[in-house]
């Protein structure tokens, strides 16, 4: 959902933008983690319209493209003005090209382009606009562009591996279900109308797949439409608060697949913190964007007790064990960090470690998901076979 929003910032300025999170509760939060005062935040129906029905994603490869070519021009000695003309002019997403132009006009009326971009905040995420005012502050707004070009880099290529490792159990379950309803629905009924005419009594399992075989060629639409109603339901559910942290806490629940999901937040975890911090951004208002990209609503939400704790004197090695989801490695790190300062190298090399650690347990999952599903398939396919075979057996034991 998209809300707009109006605060006032530490100058006194009053600055107005959209923003897009699941309640008011995130935008409240984005504010303040930016040192905000809200003033009002309301939904924004249209607005939220237009972006469902005609905006075109923006990927992390889109970002990463974005951050490298800036980097490049303001490497180069142009203004940034200059630069959003061009990217403007040059760039393939619509939604980018769009939200370019507003940035461009803003820019030239005098505001700061981290500014410019939270007022698009439904397109750059908070770490984005986070460094980029951090950025802007140092002077060293070239060298940050090609460090969150780097960092959207890596995490679309995390995206990639999550996506290739998931392609062959998603092409075999869809296969599976095409074999089984197949079955039902052609070849049994022919093959069992055979034995119907002999007026003996079908097996209970030949009967009972054959009742069901009647049931989806008459009533196939209902059945069609409970999948497709089911798939709506649950997207649907899964975005709200009580679907999203439901979905959530599955994710770290399953056995295949929590180990999987925790290396990949822990990934996400350390690089985006090693980032965050390389370029000077307070402590507290790190993890507080942190919480936002790890992409799990529970670890976002415990994040923010760990950033409360920070802020009442815990150290941060603490407060990330306190979590209770990181592997013991991360807080030893990071508690090695602290004592020795180099804190944000010590991530960066923490995460280049589960960056590999991701890559292996994705292809373990997809080892041991695909045994177990062929396995299934073999069960559900071979009691169908049997159960049309069974007929069969008892005409023969009669003769």
């Amino acid at each position: 959902m998209i809300y707009r929003y109006k605060a006032i910032t530490q100058n006194g300025d009053t600055v107005e933008g959209f923003f897009e999170g699941e309640d008011e509760k995130d935008v409240v939060s984005m504010l303040r983690g930016n040192n905000y005062i809200p003033i009002h935040v309301e939904k924004d129906v249209a607005e939220s319209a237009k972006v469902n029905l005609f905006s075109q994603k923006v990927k992390k490869k889109d970002l990463a493209v974005w951050c490298r070519q800036f980097y490049t021009m303001l490497d180069a000695g142009l203004g940034i003005v200059n630069c959003l003309e061009i990217l403007e002019q040059q760039s393939e997403n619509k939604t980018l090209v769009n939200a370019m132009g507003s940035i461009y006009e803003n820019v030239q009326k005098g505001i700061t382009l981290s500014e410019g971009m939270r007022q698009n905040s439904k397109i750059f995420p908070p770490l984005l606009v986070n460094m980029v005012e951090a950025g802007e502050v140092s002077g060293t707004l070239d060298v940050v562009m090609e460090r969150m070009a780097v960092h959207f880099e890596k995490e679309n290529k995390l995206e990639q591996k999550v996506k290739s490792a998931m392609i062959y159990p998603i092409a075999l379950s869809v296969v599976s279900v095409a074999v089984v309803i197949f079955l039902l629905v052609v070849v049994m009924p022919t093959f069992i109308g055979m034995f119907e005419g002999s007026g003996q009594a079908l097996p209970a399992p030949t009967q009972l797949l054959l009742n069901v075989s009647d049931w989806l060629r008459e009533f196939w639409y209902i059945f069609v439409s409970g999948i497709v109603g089911l798939g709506v339901g649950i997207n649907i559910f899964k975005k709200t608060n009580t679907g999203t942290i439901f979905f959530d806490g599955l994710k770290l629940k399953i056995p295949i697949i929590k180990t999987t999901n925790v290396k990949i937040i822990t990934s996400r975890f350390t690089r985006t913190l090693s980032t965050l911090m390389a370029s000077g951004i307070p402590l507290i208002q790190t993890i507080e964007v942190v919480g936002r990209v790890v992409g799990n609503r529970i670890i976002q939400d415990r994040l923010n007790i760990a950033a409360e704790d920070v802020r009442k004197g815990a150290s941060f090695s603490r407060a990330v064990k306190d979590v209770g989801i990181f592997p013991p490695m991360v807080y030893s790190m990071i508690k090695i960090g602290e004592e020795s300062g180099a804190l944000d190298d010590i991530l960066y090399k923490t995460a280049d470690f589960y960056d590999d650690e991701v890559e292996e347990a994705l292809q373990r999952m997809t080892t041991i998901m695909e045994p177990l599903m062929l396995v299934v398939m073999a069960l559900v396919i071979g009691f169908i076979v049997i159960a049309m075979a069974m007929p069969m057996f008892d005409v023969v034991n009669t003769i």
